[in-house]
């Protein structure tokens, strides 16, 4: 049994997909990597109900900040420009605001294996 996989539980609002995919990404690591892996992870991963929160500003008129949150500036800033594409952008993201965290954290857990893996 991996000596990380109980660290897991300790994630705010994770969801059994992203259990799922950081148990995938994090498969073959020594305990050094492992350690890299979970601090890098922890530092970068966002919480899907700060993306929430994020998402609910956009009906107070700072639509698109889920968007700068996970890295997507460009669909931010047409978010911000247009209003929440009208509304419609912001409300269809409210009811999938888990999507969009895990989404951005399967990559970051991808990209935190490779750097787990040079680091050591």
């Amino acid at each position: 049994m991996n000596a990380y996989q109980n660290t897991y539980n300790d994630f705010s609002g994770m969801t059994m997909e992203e259990y799922s995919f950081i148990h995938h990404a994090s498969a073959g690591l020594s305990n050094n990597q492992m350690q890299t892996f979970m601090l890098v992870y922890n530092s970068r991963r966002k919480n899907p109900n700060d993306i929430l929160l994020a998402t609910l500003l956009g009906f107070l008129g700072l639509a698109g900040i889920q968007r700068f949150m996970t890295g997507q500036i460009m669909l931010g800033l047409l978010y911000l420009i247009t209003g929440g594409l009208l509304g419609i952008g912001t409300l269809i993201d409210l009811f999938t605001y888990k999507s969009i965290a895990n989404d951005y954290n399967r990559h970051l857990a991808y990209e935190c294996y490779h750097i787990a893996r040079a680091a050591n």
